[in-house]
């Protein structure tokens, strides 16, 4: 079905198969009978229930509206209308009823029939009539209050089709679903969510997640949300380079090229705009010039690649719930202080401080380190999680104990937090810094700060009965326990622990278009 879908998605797209509805069942409900009609629209269907008053209703509408011959809709029993025998014949005497109700309109639909059958979630034309009619009545409120708003991927994937055929923008003749008025919504739209489903969509076989939809209708995006949607099928989201600031793309992509720089597999090599040029270069790309926050976490993405290039004012980026094995290309990113690399597959830091030069928020947690070495020159550092890996050994604290700045960290759920007076020994690794140091979420106390005094005593016990043992060597820098203090303004408290290192999260609303 993805790939009818996605040969459908252009300015070849295939003749309207026409449509179909058969009655394929019918169920006992309290005392009456409701008839299963399935809808079928090229390689779509879905499928609605009604009883037979329902069909009444809507006869008595097309016979005023349309004047359709009114003898055409099976007569009402009384007696024994919940018999088998008169409900199989019903059914299909209401499947001929309907087919010749859409063979009588072949283009589009009369909207009592087209809310009857549902087309206004499922149907291309019903779909983009219903939403011009919603944003007619509510667009400039909703522009108005500056909330996000929330449209589905099939919403997106009819606008596109109907844009796609090139007919009138009012098929319908009712000028409240004129097309019109969805694109000057979405001509000033800031603030946009797109949100598909893992599964078939309500009552349908359509996989929302696997349909094409193009974004280039939106012109002033600042924040974009995208979750089960495969980037591989958006197209025209790079439109929105110039204003977006704020991008999240969720349970969708495979690789951050898909989303950063899609056009890459068209050129053999490219360089992003305002770089010197070397080598043979086939092709310039624009940068995301005003995006600040990116968060791509909970995708299937395994390596951070060269596409990084391209947002190079990035000052928050979430990587977090992928399949990230090393670090690397961050050394372009110089304004990232923000970094979320949680639940990954790193198994090494080594060389990481060359790459993360000004970063203050590391969040790893949920990866496979056994060895801090590598965080001992993130002299900016103030927050890292380190909970949830493999860290055994007291020594690789040292790592980060000459850390000048770093105020919170958290270790829970490593074996080193097993280890008898854990928390005053990792403390102890801090030096004259340990009362500024939050230690998993939990203030250090005044005991535990005695304690820390003691320990200090014995260590430098220790330095002194080596050194005399050895006069001769120099005892390392791995003995010292003292760190140089970070500067701070006088007076600042110690603030309260994050719950979490992660990014900060997209401003969302309430707003939303509910499924049938």
């Amino acid at each position: 079905m993805a790939a009818a879908a996605a040969r459908s998605f252009g300015p070849e797209r295939e003749a309207e198969p026409a449509k179909e509805a058969r009655v394929v069942g019918s169920e006992f409900v309290d005392t009456y009978t409701v008839y299963i009609i399935q809808v079928t629209d090229g390689s779509h269907e879905w499928t609605v229930k009604h009883r037979y008053s329902d069909f009444h209703d809507l006869h008595e509408k097309l016979v005023a509206e349309r004047k359709i011959d009114k003898n055409l809709l099976p007569p009402k029993k009384i007696i024994g209308k919940n018999s088998r025998s008169l409900v199989e014949k019903r059914e299909k005497d209401l499947e001929v009823y309907l087919q010749t109700l859409l063979a009588a309109f072949p283009g589009v639909a009369p909207r009592v029939l087209a809310h009857f059958l549902h087309f206004q979630f499922y149907e291309i034309n019903g779909i983009t009539a219903a939403l011009a009619e919603e944003l007619f009545e509510k667009g400039e409120q909703l522009l108005g209050a500056g909330e996000v708003f929330a449209i589905r991927p099939l919403q997106l994937y009819a606008v596109t089709e109907q844009l796609s055929q090139g007919k009138p923008t009012c098929a319908s003749g009712d000028a409240k679903t004129d097309l019109g008025h969805i694109l000057d919504f979405t001509c000033r739209l800031k603030y946009l969510k797109v949100s598909g489903t893992e599964g078939p969509f309500g009552t349908s076989n359509i996989q929302e997640q696997l349909l094409p939809f193009d974004l280039s209708i939106f012109k002033s995006l600042h924040q974009v949300e995208i979750s089960h949607c495969d980037a591989k099928h958006i197209q025209g989201l790079v439109t929105s380079k110039p204003t977006l600031a704020t991008m999240s793309v969720r349970f969708s992509a495979t690789s951050m090229k898909e989303v950063l720089v899609p056009e890459a597999s068209e050129f053999d090599e490219w360089e992003p705009e305002g770089t010197a040029l070397e080598g043979t270069v086939t092709a310039v790309i624009p940068t995301w010039q005003a995006l600040t926050t990116l968060d791509l976490s909970h995708n299937s993405i395994s390596k951070i690649d060269e596409s990084v290039k391209l947002i190079p004012k990035i000052e928050f980026l979430d990587l977090s719930h992928n399949g990230v094995l090393v670090v690397d290309n961050l050394q372009h990113l110089y304004n990232l202080v923000h970094l979320d690399l949680s639940y990954n597959k790193l198994s090494s830091l080594e060389g990481i401080h060359t790459k993360l030069g000004n970063i203050k928020t590391l969040n790893l947690a949920g990866n496979l380190l056994e060895s801090l070495i590598g965080l001992h020159k993130l002299y900016s550092l103030l927050n890292l999680d380190l909970s949830n890996n493999r860290i055994e050994q007291m020594e690789e604290i040292r790592s980060i104990g000459s850390l000048p700045c770093l105020e919170h960290v958290t270790l829970l759920n490593n074996p080193v937090s097993i280890i008898p007076d854990y928390r005053t020994k990792v403390l102890a690794q801090f030096g004259e810094r340990a009362s500024e140091v939050c230690l998993d979420n939990t203030a250090t106390t005044e005991k535990e700060l005695d304690t820390v005094e003691v320990l200090k005593a014995i260590q430098k016990a220790k330095d002194v009965k080596s050194k005399l043992t050895n006069p001769e060597k120099k005892v390392g820098e791995d003995s010292r326990l003292l760190a140089a203090p970070c500067a701070r303004p006088s007076g600042s408290p110690l603030t309260a622990a994050p719950t979490s290192a992660s990014l900060p999260q997209p401003i969302l609303s309430n707003q939303g278009v509910a499924q049938p």
